[in-house]
C-alpha cells in the first residue's frame, strides 16, 4: 500500500528554490540550476528505488544511506567521475544545512548527510582546445548563404574573439552589445558579475546583421535574444554542442580533432591559449575570461606544448639548439663543444 505524501519535502524544495538560494545565497541562475539537477537526479533516484513517484517521498527519506547509495549509482551506473560526484554531493550538502535550519528535529540524520566526504582523486583531464587549422575548418565549413547558417558563424566567431561561456553568450540582447567604437559586448557571468568584452569590428558587424534578421516589426524588443532557434526562441546550450558536432566532426584517427572532446566550452579554451601565446598577462586573461582568481587562468600556461618548448629553449637554448653548420676539427679544440651541442 503507497503511502500519502505529508508534502514536507515538497514545501520545502520549493522554498529552497524560490527563497534561499536566490534571495538569501544570492546564486545565479546558472548555479541554481546545477543544484535543481542534482537534487532532481537524487529524489529520481530516491523513489526509482522504492517504486514510489517523486511527489510522495517526505524528509525522512533523505538518510545518509540512501545518499551514499546514490553516490554510488552515480559513478557505477550513470559513469560520472569524481568531479561530478563531488559537485552533485556539494548541492545535497547545501540542501541539508537549509533543512536543519528548519527542521532541527531531523538534526541528526541531516548532519550524517553532511558527514560525508568528497572524494579525492580526481583527474584533471588536459584541456582541450581547438588548433589553428580546426578553427578554420569549423568557420569554412559553415554554410553563410542560409539565414542558420550566418547565425551559426556569428555564434562562433563571438565565442572565439570573446571567449565567452556558452551561456553568457546565449543570455546577450541587442542592448548588451555596443555597435560604434570601441566595439564591446557585456556578459553577466557566474555570481552575476558583469564584465566587458572587446569585441573585433567585423564580429560587430556579424551581430548587427543578425539582430536586424531576428526583428519582427511587431515584436521589436530590445530585450529579446540575438541567437535564436528556427522557432524563434532562445538557443540552448545542448543545441550549441549541436551545432558544434554538425560543423566539426569528429571523423577518423588521423584527424586532428581525434582524441578530443569537442563541446562549446572548447571554444573558451581555444580563445585563452592563444591569448596567452599572444603574449597576453595572466591578469589581462583572467579579466578578460572572467575567472575567479588566476589559479584558473594558470592551467593554460600548462596546456599548449608549444609554449613548453619555448620554455625550455628559453632554459637551455644552446643545449637544445640544433648543431651548428660547418666542418668539425678532430683536433680536440672543438670535438667537446661539438658533443655537448648533439
Amino acid at each position: 500500500m503507497k503511502r500519502a505524501p505529508n508534502g514536507d519535502l515538497a514545501r520545502a524544495v520549493g522554498r529552497f528554490f524560490q527563497e534561499f538560494l536566490p534571495t538569501q545565497r544570492g546564486m545565479s541562475l546558472h548555479t541554481i540550476r546545477s543544484y535543481r539537477d542534482s537534487l532532481l537526479l537524487l529524489l529520481r533516484f530516491l523513489a526509482g528505488g522504492r517504486e514510489e513517484r517523486i511527489a510522495a517521498l517526505s524528509l525522512g527519506d533523505i538518510m545518509p544511506d540512501a545518499v551514499a547509495r546514490f553516490l554510488a549509482h552515480l559513478e557505477q551506473v550513470r559513469g560520472n567521475g569524481i568531479t561530478t560526484r563531488n559537485a552533485r554531493l556539494a548541492a545535497i550538502h547545501t540542501f541539508a544545512r537549509f533543512l536543519i535550519g528548519r527542521h532541527p528535529e531531523r538534526m541528526s540524520e541531516l548532519q550524517a548527510v553532511l558527514a560525508l566526504p568528497f572524494k579525492r582523486g580526481a583527474q584533471r583531464r588536459p584541456v582541450d582546445y581547438l588548433e589553428l587549422k580546426e578553427v578554420e575548418t569549423l568557420l569554412t565549413r559553415i554554410d553563410r548563404s542560409s539565414p542558420a547558417g550566418q547565425r551559426d558563424y556569428a555564434l562562433f566567431a563571438l565565442m572565439l574573439n570573446t571567449g565567452g561561456r556558452v551561456q553568457e553568450v546565449l543570455n546577450l540582447t541587442a542592448r548588451d552589445v555596443r555597435f560604434d567604437p570601441p566595439q564591446q559586448v557585456r556578459f553577466v557571468g557566474k555570481g552575476n558579475k558583469v564584465r566587458l568584452c572587446p569585441i573585433w569590428p567585423r564580429t560587430a558587424k556579424l551581430l548587427q546583421a543578425l539582430i536586424a534578421a531576428n526583428r519582427r516589426p511587431a515584436d521589436d524588443d530590445p530585450a529579446a535574444r540575438i541567437f535564436q532557434n528556427r522557432r524563434g526562441g532562445p538557443l540552448t546550450r545542448f543545441g550549441v554542442r549541436y551545432l558544434l558536432r554538425k560543423h566539426l566532426p569528429t571523423r577518423s584517427p588521423g584527424d586532428t580533432t581525434a582524441g578530443k572532446r569537442i563541446h562549446p566550452h572548447a571554444l573558451r579554451h581555444t580563445t585563452a591559449v592563444y591569448l596567452l601565446k599572444s603574449g597576453v598577462d595572466f591578469a589581462t586573461i583572467s579579466q578578460w575570461l572572467g575567472h575567479a582568481s588566476l589559479t584558473t587562468t594558470m592551467r593554460y600556461a600548462r596546456a599548449d606544448l608549444d609554449l613548453k618548448r619555448q620554455a625550455l629553449l628559453q632554459v637551455f637554448p644552446e643545449t637544445l639548439a640544433a648543431p651548428a653548420a660547418g666542418r668539425l676539427r678532430i683536433d680536440g679544440s672543438e670535438f667537446t663543444r661539438w658533443l655537448r651541442r648533439l
